[in-house]
């Protein structure tokens, strides 16, 4: 086994990484801010998925072409969800919290198997194969335009809540719900907008994933689980974490299947998770409560 090999295999579980990293970043943001766990978030990211597939098939446009009018129809689907469906639930027990989304993350799933059947759909473009080399490493164009897109979107993310007043909005209500709503802020607005956004970036992800990987009903349960080891990796609530974890997770898969078999992939992935519950329980970057 060569070192050019290795590295071309570690490379690529970088670029992937990151776009586990954008997928679980909406996840934490959910979590960190409104405090409830999105059990639907690996549907939402299928149907995200499916969205690209239908566009790519009747317009024929890429699916990065496609990124912003999907994401900002999530943002619209998010908002509504949290305002209308989920807000309610926010001062229940956490356990009726938790059987609402799990129930809407199985009727997502048995809608796209009602809708597309069992079948495997893709996405072929024309740069599907081509490659950039950098010295004795090949860098896959799709996985370094997905890479790419997925840091234009998490840093995105983070100037909107470091330098925008909504966003600073949004991080006092995290911070001290009570005080938040003490000096005026309209929190269920900020809530909304908060799970919204957790939603385009899991649109966001979709859509680059696509390229990458086959698309079935059944990859939602799959992708939530995948989100939930990366934000537990890189500490639940962190947003640097969320990407941290997902990059540590690509890497883990990638060599995983060099070294042992594709299908060891989910082996490296939660042995990683249980030795940093082990050591580190708050994750890599979170913080002791």
């Amino acid at each position: 086994m060569s070192w050019d090999l290795v590295a071309n295999v570690v490379v690529a579980g970088v670029l992937t990484g990151l776009v586990y990293g954008l997928m679980a970043l909406g996840l934490s943001v959910i979590f960190g801010v409104v405090r409830v766990v999105n059990f639907a978030h690996g549907e939402m990211m299928t149907i995200a998925m499916y969205s690209a597939v239908l566009i790519f098939g009747s317009l024929k446009l890429d699916p990065f072409l496609v990124l912003l009018p999907v994401a900002a129809a999530f943002f619209v689907f998010g908002y509504v969800l949290q305002t209308g469906l989920i807000n309610p639930f926010i001062t229940r027990p956490e356990h009726t919290q938790f059987m609402l989304l799990i129930a809407l993350a199985i009727i997502m799933t048995n809608a796209l198997l009602m809708l597309f059947g069992p079948e495997a759909r893709s996405v072929q473009v024309d740069y599907q194969l081509e490659s950039f080399e950098l010295g004795g490493v090949l860098l896959d164009k799709v996985r370094l335009y997905a890479a790419s897109v997925a840091v234009v979107a998490a840093a995105s993310l983070f100037a909107f809540f470091r330098f925008t007043l909504t966003g600073k909005s949004i991080r006092a209500c995290a911070d001290n719900h009570l005080g938040a709503r003490v000096v005026g802020l309209n929190v269920k607005r900020l809530y909304g907008l908060t799970f919204g956004l957790g939603a385009a970036c899991v649109a966001v992800a979709g859509c680059a994933m696509v390229l990458l990987v086959d698309v079935t009903p059944s990859l939602g349960p799959y992708y939530t689980l995948l989100a939930f080891v990366i934000v537990i990796v890189g500490g639940l609530g962190s947003m640097t974490g969320a990407l941290l974890g997902g990059v540590l997770i690509g890497v883990s898969e990638a060599l995983a299947g060099l070294l042992i078999a594709p299908s060891a992939k989910s082996m490296f992935s939660f042995g990683l998770l249980i030795l940093v519950l082990l050591l580190r329980p708050q994750g890599l970057l979170g913080k002791r409560s």
